[in-house]
């Protein structure tokens, strides 16, 4: 048996690391610009470089890359080898500050929404100090931000970093209210639970929908899909066991918190959580995890689906994003407290994000959009488009006391005054949890489970940390004026619960009643991506006030989504044109002759029934001509797609009469599927892919 702790972090160029390699005063200079964020000097960055490189070259690295996180949602990274000639031939091997610090990749064929030339090839890596290196496949990884010639944001890490600061200086000035002198930083912390599924490689080969959309545009439901709940926290099968055996040793090495793994919901479906660790580390460390899952699964003849649908009918795959903050003291602000003045704390910050996803709902609904996950929200297995927080019965009711002015009664049956002094002792989970909400409080936790599978995480917590950061520093322009700071802090929390308290729901979000009581508490229902997105320019002031995105970059994002929309569904659209023209039609007309040449043999020897080839024959030649007319107008309507004018224009023309038409022609196709012969349909079934591995 492995011995875990020793290879936990392994290949991390981690804190312990670094106090062992580096001199003293080097470290110091080091962990001074990690924790406060001061310039890290050349001739510190030399000596840190010379030392990252010893140690990666010990553990078998001839390569070192600048990794970052450009708006695909995935990673990218350029390598260089560390060798430099020496003279007569020969060579050694270098890393000076100036490679470690900043590189220059081209930045031209990265989506920019505008933000970029063609022409215009120069982008920026900067060395994110305060994420470790480390080394995968015999090449150190350094974690960066990448950025425009001009200094603009081109990836998701620079604004998520902004995020981070901002929601930190708004948080110290509500705890130096409190008194608190000795917290440094305050940090937003994250989990992130990674669902996907494993199919057979050999089946995923054979599918050219799951290749290029990374979902199946066809597929007749199998006889048994997930109505006996027997696959939920089931016994892994044992080649499952092994590809997570080996995910979680290669992400123990590089410093992933891997936790708990098990069969989810849908046949084929399983998850991954992790301890929850800074956001920005945790951003990196999903990354790597969907990286991981997608090159072990091919080791063990496996591929990992990350689509957030990847096959109708059955659950698709989210990533439950776990938000808290804390201080750099080790403080969970969202966890309640043991003495009043800490549960004062605890209220303040609550309602602060409270108030956060009531004012900011859109934005966080925004924060998730894709054309994958537009096929998962509201589906009666994820959370509906509406965005509400669950608080569970008994903080509900506390929140109910003080906005009424009243003592609370607790479980003990004992009354608890409201007052400042005398603040009401917080059982944790007192409550059951709701899994139907999409912002769920979890005891010391907010579980948001709107993320699809396959989006970065660092979308929505760019998100959060802003909304909560802009609350909290309303909060404290309130109480850095008030005369009589007690009173003012009950004031505040009353009339915050009292204006906010509508996006507060604990009952079952996937009825249609709380549908219209949304509607009734005037909560928003942005059912799909086209419907939210407007929402990032018509608030993103938000951003700007905090200094996480300026206004090209804004909306630069908004139209990267609005075109990665279209892509998404042009591609989705061609590939079922090809896979009918190319599979399907071909299959359809080898079944029709061969019950053809049945019903011509029959007739030839006198046999007298043939009523079943014939219905066969008719009922499949009948679905064939509906397909070829699905399928034309499905080509026509691509055709139109091509002429729209603008990228709104064309989304917008996707969604109301590309996706319908790829809808209709679906289902024509799924009915042939139940009334071909097996052997002549050309793609892996359901049963296929949802039960082949064993």
């Amino acid at each position: 048996m492995k011995n875990i702790p020793e290879l936990f972090g392994s290949m991390v160029f981690n804190e312990t690391v670094m106090h062992a390699r580096l001199p003293k005063d080097i470290y110091k200079a080091l962990k001074k610009t990690m924790s406060k964020g001061t310039h890290l000097e050349l001739d510190v960055a030399n000596v840190v470089a010379n030392a990252m490189k010893d140690w990666a070259v010990e553990k078998g690295a001839t390569h070192f890359t600048h990794w970052f996180q450009p708006l695909t949602g995935i990673t990218a990274e350029k390598h260089e080898s560390f060798i430099s000639p020496s003279g007569n031939g020969n060579i050694i091997m270098e890393f000076s500050g100036k490679e470690l610090i900043r590189g220059e990749p081209d930045a031209s064929s990265f989506p920019s929404g505008g933000l970029r030339c063609t022409f215009e090839a120069r982008g920026y890596t900067v060395w994110d100090i305060t994420s470790f290196a480390f080394i995968k496949n015999g090449t150190l990884y350094i974690p960066t931000a990448f950025c425009a010639y001009n200094g603009e944001s081109l990836d998701m890490k620079t604004p998520l970093l902004r995020s981070m600061e901002a929601l930190n200086t708004q948080a110290l000035r509500i705890l130096r209210l409190f008194g608190n002198t000795t917290a440094q930083r305050v940090n937003a912390t994250v989990g992130a639970e990674q669902e996907y599924f494993l199919v057979d490689k050999a089946a995923y080969l054979q599918r050219p929908d799951l290749m290029y959309a990374g979902r199946t545009l066809f597929g007749a439901p199998p006889v048994k899909g997930q109505e006996l709940d027997d696959h939920y926290f089931g016994s892994i099968k044992p080649r499952v066991s092994m590809f997570m055996q080996e995910l979680e040793e290669e992400l123990w090495k590089l410093g992933v918190y891997a936790k708990t793994k098990h069969d989810e919901v849908a046949p084929g479906q399983h998850e991954m959580a992790p301890i929850y660790t800074t956001t920005n580390i945790a951003t990196d460390h999903n990354q790597l995890t969907m990286e991981l899952m997608k090159s072990i699964a091919d080791k063990h003849g496996l591929a990992c689906l990350l689509h957030e649908k990847p096959f109708s009918g059955v659950n698709g795959s989210g990533k439950h994003n776990n938000w808290s903050i804390s201080t750099d003291k080790g403080t969970n602000l969202l966890e309640p407290g043991e003495t009043p003045h800490e549960n004062a704390q605890f209220l303040l910050f609550l309602v602060a994000v409270i108030k956060a996803v009531d004012c900011y709902q859109d934005l966080l609904r925004v924060s998730v959009v894709s054309a994958g996950n537009d096929l998962r929200l509201g589906a009666n297995e994820a959370p509906p488009a509406i965005v509400s927080m669950f608080l569970g019965d008994e903080l509900t009711a506390i929140l109910d006391a003080i906005e009424a002015g009243v003592d609370y009664q607790g479980a003990d049956r004992q009354p608890m005054e409201i007052g400042v002094t005398a603040l009401p002792h917080f059982p944790k989970d007192a409550t059951d949890r709701n899994r139907t909400s999409p912002f769920a409080f979890t005891g010391n936790k907010f579980e948001f489970r709107m993320p699809g599978a396959m989006s970065s995480i660092a979308e929505p917590n760019i998100a959060l940390n802003t909304a909560v950061a802009e609350v909290l520093a309303q909060f404290a322009d309130t109480l850095e004026n008030e005369p009589d700071f007690n009173a003012g802090l009950i004031r505040l929390i009353k009339t915050t619960i009292q204006a906010h308290k509508r996006i507060i729901f604990n009952g079952n979000n996937y009825s249609e009643e709380w549908a219209a009581e949304a509607q009734q508490r005037g909560l928003s229902n942005l059912k799909n991506t086209l419907d939210a997105l407007p929402a990032l320019t018509a608030q993103g002031a938000l951003f700007v006030r905090h200094g996480v995105f300026d206004e090209t970059e804004i909306h630069s994002r908004h139209h990267i989504r609005m075109e990665c929309y279209c892509k998404t569904i042009t591609i989705e659209a061609m590939t079922m044109r090809d896979m009918i023209k190319g599979g399907i039609i071909p299959g359809c007309v080898d079944y029709q002759n061969e019950l053809a040449k049945l019903l011509k043999r029959k007739k030839e020897c006198g046999a007298f029934e043939s009523v079943l080839e014939e219905r066969l024959l008719a009922a499949i030649s009948k679905n064939c001509t509906h397909l070829i007319n699905k399928l034309d107008t499905l080509e026509a309507l691509m055709e139109d797609a091509g002429k729209c004018d603008d990228t709104e224009a064309h989304a917008l023309f996707c969604r109301e009469h590309i996706r319908t038409a790829m809808e209709e022609l679906r289902a024509v196709a799924d009915a042939l599927e139940t009334s071909v012969a097996k052997k002549h349909w050309p793609f892996p079934s359901y049963s296929d892919l949802l039960y082949s591995v064993l």
